[in-house]
């Protein structure tokens, strides 16, 4: 099993080359660093886990045999996950789960003189750019839980941009490409899922504080 230094990906070159060699080692280096934050951006389109599962085997599938097609107009990482969104929106309509994916157009795009929600109580105007991490493993993961929580609470197209940027890690370019969406509609999907999320771990931290 070929090993990579610092445990990284080699160059978008370096994949595509491989992939379109059949290079086993690179394809499953790649299934073990996507494939999980794959499962999240699919679940936010389906109903079940189930229903990402096979959404990613299907993504997957479709880049083993897309690969000779890829351009590379966009990275690998931002080509993958966009047929990730595009299969797992076709599938979560067909299952009458989610909004079309016109309403990503249509939320958060003041255009139509629409506007960005107010900060609910708890809320930060400005949320932090990390999530909170208190001490004590326990506690770590039961907040990991509550974040899972309240994210699954979020509407769809807030969860799938929120996931993407502050759970994957990807630029603000990177999910305007996936998603296909504006940088001013990204820009406020963003901003309405922090601060929603925000005050509910707001509410969270508070009443774990309060004695017994």
């Amino acid at each position: 099993m070929r090993s990579f230094a610092g445990g990284g990906l080699p160059s978008d070159d370096v994949i595509v080359r491989a992939l379109r060699a059949g290079d086993e080692a690179m394809f499953a280096a790649l299934l073990d660093t996507w494939s999980r934050g794959m499962l999240r951006v699919a679940r936010s389109y389906v109903s079940t886990d189930h229903s990402a599962e096979e959404v990613v085997q299907d993504t997957w599938l479709a880049v083993v045999g897309g690969i000779d097609g890829f351009e590379g107009r966009s990275s690998v990482k931002t080509w993958i996950f966009r047929i990730v969104v595009n299969m797992a929106k076709k599938r979560g309509v067909r299952e009458r789960r989610t909004l079309p994916w016109s309403a990503f157009e249509e939320d958060g795009g003041n255009s139509a003189g629409r506007h960005v929600d107010p900060v609910p109580p708890g809320g930060w105007t400005d949320p932090p750019a990390a999530w909170p991490t208190p001490e004590g493993e326990a506690l770590a993961s039961e907040v990991r839980g509550m974040i899972g929580e309240v994210l699954a609470r979020l509407p769809p197209r807030q969860r799938i941009v929120i996931t993407l940027r502050d759970v994957e890690g990807c630029t603000s370019d990177e999910v305007c490409e996936i998603l296909k969406i504006s940088a001013a509609n990204q820009r406020v999907l963003l901003h309405r899922a922090r601060v929603a999320v925000r005050g509910w771990l707001a509410d969270y931290f508070e009443s774990v504080g309060q004695p017994d």
